[in-house]
């Protein structure tokens, strides 16, 4: 069977509207994903929940707002159609015999954010009608129903279940708020903004407010009203309105802990740094205590570990009944300054009028508490800088006493413990799971290793020790434990893939034996059931070890077929340890099957195709990874060709790169700065690091003080450099933090103005991820006609 090849895209005209994939990709895009599913907290009923396709171009281009950092739809009062994952089916599957039962919904309805009660006995979601969002409440027996109507979306789910699954509290849009507001057509002054020479560094953000306008806006479409629904639909107001971000309830169901957003805004950061108010108020919306009243956050360090001063990332203590939990930094905001411990947790009991005591003290940046009872606990911290984390053992009855448990560097996948199994306890709180004696708690990761990822059960013992492990996958399988479904048996909840069988949840015992399939879902796209994959290691020219994921076409013959046009498709990650990030974890017991934009689709057209490619890029001994940026990335892509030209799969005269976001910027990069491509494809960068001078990626520098390195970081530097044919492609309207349209537009700009050969595509109304259906096919059609036009073609020689 020779290579699998389509019909050439190039047989349509670049520039005629939206083109149709390759036949081969289109079918493939055109079937349904497989169906996510969500476990209900006693582990007795799958939710399967049916995803939709790619949605239209014209259900993407409805009118939005961008206010805040957010996307919205004016129309429903909910987020973006770019924003939210819509769901279309829904079936109740129960775990034990297998009976599926189907939940009946109006035709054509669209829902988002399933969520099990706390008791497992029912589902609620939002739907999504032309002019608002409900709240539906589905049964276990296949009933479901709409509760309320007119839910504010702008901020996220605008629900949550009380403990008691009797009720749940909603964030609605205010009864009786008129019409929206309107914009005059003339001008009242200019926009004025003014610093008094304190410092008030800013990355490069979108969406933001840009004048009294968006404000008015932003008030009237984000303010809403807490309201507390029964499941018969009766509706009681809590509170006053306002900007509320987040709603939690106390695992007694006594009391709400909210975050409310307050003027004065700003037009230079996102709403999350606008001034908040954290408070405490009963059920019924009496003011209890106000945790915080902090202020615009416009004067924190531009680190990444840097963070506000005073009380924040409030949250229930999971295993009590109503005892509030907060981190502060003990650094003030500034993770530069030196000091041995930078953040402190604080805990309060309700009534909430005893002094607040510490928990404990932490050498970095408080990540997470993972809850288990009044004898222990583990607090998570995470430092940027060395990628350290510390994990700390607590007793929250017994409050400053922490033992550290371990020290690590995060990025490191072979020593990586897992985490303790988190499951909702009756008040619907994730909790860790303890073993039947109580003398530990049990733990699940990842399995990695160099032969491939084998995840495990195991049990972390309370007094400290080394993990016992109780159960791995086994090849050929990638096998994660979902839940445990007993501890006496043994026996567990799995998801199941392998390189040939798509995902599937099964049951099976830790002590061996057979597997009982739960699922029985169907490869969404058996055109690539014949492709190949392996992961190939490598040596960089320094010595580092190097991997990637080598995919060839079904069919493909070497021997009859010979070197493949190729696709090297990478993203570069920063390093603080040379041995980390030479880790190799073989991919070869995974189930692959692109979706939406993925690059992996040009393996119809006959590519080879080096997906995730080692980039590192190391900065070891407190170096800046950066400073040698080029250098490394010339040795890196050097290594990856090398390897696939010795495998005899890769014609090294044609050979392509290229990378989305990150990866586009290394992709101008490469081209810029070597000669081992043919051509490239750049989807939604960042060239000019001027641009972007508070930071970017992993620099914490700004560019004021690593000028030298921003300048020659930035592709934008040497355009007249780049000879190879480059793909341009943005989203129109790009969401993503300092990758602005602009810069794909001053880039092509730059390289036509230097006699490049250069396609710029921008497709209208995008984010930074392409979701429309027609979008997407245009990205892989423009993406096969460029490979098809500069590099699948063999050279021929120059004639004597």
């Amino acid at each position: 069977m020779a290579v699998l090849l389509a019909t050439t895209a190039h047989a349509q005209t670049p520039g005629t509207g939206y083109h149709r994939a390759p036949d081969a990709i289109a079918k493939a895009l055109e079937t349904p994903p497989t169906p996510a599913v969500a476990v209900s907290p006693d582990h007795r009923t799958l939710a399967i929940l049916g995803r939709e396709s790619l949605p239209s171009i014209a259900n993407l281009s409805k009118p939005i707002l961008r206010l805040g950092g957010y996307r919205i739809d004016p129309a429903t009062n909910g987020q973006a159609e770019v924003r939210v994952q819509w769901l279309n089916a829904l079936s109740f599957k129960d775990v034990g015999t297998g009976r599926t039962v189907e939940v009946k919904l109006p035709a054509g309805t669209r829902f988002a954010a399933p969520d099990w009660s706390p008791d497992g006995s029912r589902l609620a979601f939002y739907a999504q009608a032309p002019d608002g969002l409900s709240l539906w409440i589905a049964e276990r027996d296949g009933r479901a129903r709409a509760v309320a109507t007119g839910l504010n979306g702008t901020f996220g789910t605008p629900f949550v279940w009380t403990p008691d699954s009797r009720s749940l509290i909603a964030y609605t849009v205010v009864a009786n708020r008129g019409a929206p507001p309107v914009a005059g057509t003339t001008p009242t002054g200019p926009i004025v903004q003014e610093s008094s020479g304190r410092r008030s560094a800013a990355r490069t953000y979108e969406d933001l407010l840009g004048n009294a306008h968006d404000e008015a806006l932003f008030d009237y479409y984000f303010t809403g009203q807490l309201v507390r629904i029964d499941l018969d639909g009766t509706a009681r107001p809590i509170g006053t309105p306002g900007l509320i971000t987040d709603v939690s309830v106390s695992p007694d169901g006594r009391y709400l802990l909210t975050e409310r957003l307050k003027r004065p805004y700003s037009y230079l950061l996102p709403a999350r740094f606008f001034p908040t108010e954290i408070a405490v108020s009963t059920i019924d919306g009496q003011a209890v205590k106000t945790l915080v009243d902090r202020p615009l956050a416009d004067d924190l360090p531009v680190d990444f570990d840097a963070t506000v001063k005073g009380p924040r990332e409030a949250e229930w203590r999971a295993d009590a009944p109503a005892t509030l939990v907060w981190a502060e930094a003990l650094d003030g905001g500034n993770p530069r300054v030196r000091i041995a411990y930078h953040d402190s947790l604080m805990m309060q009991a309700a009534p909430f009028t005893a002094e607040p005591v510490e928990l404990a003290r932490m050498p970095a940046r408080y990540a997470a508490t993972w809850w288990g009872d009044d004898g222990f606990a583990l607090v998570v911290d995470r430092e940027w800088r060395s990628r350290t984390e510390h994990r700390l053992a607590i007793a929250p009855g017994r409050p400053g006493e922490a033992r550290l448990v371990l020290t690590r560097n995060y990025q490191d996948q072979y020593g990586d413990p897992g985490r303790p199994m988190l499951e909702e306890n009756g008040a619907g709180k994730r909790v860790m799971r303890f073993t039947p004696k109580h003398d530990g708690v049990y733990v699940t990761g990842e399995g990695a290793t160099k032969a491939g990822a084998f995840p495990f059960l195991a049990t972390l013992p309370l007094i400290g020790g080394e993990q016992k492990r109780l159960w791995s996958a086994k090849p050929p399988y990638y096998e994660n434990v979902v839940a445990l479904l007993d501890d006496t048996s043994g026996r567990i909840l799995t998801r199941r893939e392998s390189a040939k069988l798509p995902p599937n949840y099964m049951i099976r015992s830790i002590r061996g034996g057979g597997a009982k399939p739960v699922t029985n879902f169907a490869d969404p796209a058996p055109v690539f059931a014949g492709v190949t994959q392996r992961t190939i290691t490598y040596n960089r020219a320094d010595g580092l070890p190097l991997s990637g994921s080598l995919y060839l076409p079904a069919g493909y013959d070497a021997k009859r077929d010979g070197p493949l046009p190729t696709l090297l498709w990478a993203y570069p990650a920063e390093y603080t340890d040379a041995k980390v990030a030479g880790q190799t974890v073989d991919q070869g017991n995974r189930f692959v099957r692109p979706r939406g934009i993925s690059h992996l689709f040009l393996l119809t057209q006959g590519y080879a195709v080096l997906d995730d490619p080692a980039m590192p890029i190391i900065g070891e001994g407190g170096a800046e990874a950066n400073d040698t940026y080029v250098k490394q990335l010339q040795e890196d892509a050097q290594a990856a060709v090398d390897a696939v030209v010795k495998l005899g799969v890769a014609d090294r005269s044609r050979i392509a790169v290229g990378g989305h976001s990150y990866g586009a910027f290394m992709t101008a990069n490469l081209l810029a700065h070597t000669d081992l491509f043919r051509a490239g494809i750049a989807r939604s960068g960042a060239y000019n690091r001027t641009l972007t001078p508070f930071g970017f990626q992993a620099e914490q520098r700004t560019y004021w003080q690593a000028t030298d390195t921003y300048t020659k970081m930035s592709p934008f530097t040497y355009a007249d450099r780049i000879k190879a044919p480059i793909l341009l492609i943005h989203g129109g309207a790009d969401d993503n933090s300092g990758t602005f349209p602009i810069q794909s537009e001053r880039m092509y700009a730059a390289l036509k103005g230097n006699g490049a050969t250069v396609r710029y595509v921008v497709l209208p109304n995008e984010p930074h991820g392409y979701r429309a259906l027609e979008s997407t096919e245009e990205t892989l059609w423009q993406m096969t006609d460029w490979l098809d036009r500069y590099v699948k073609p063999k050279q021929v020689a120059p004639s004597p």
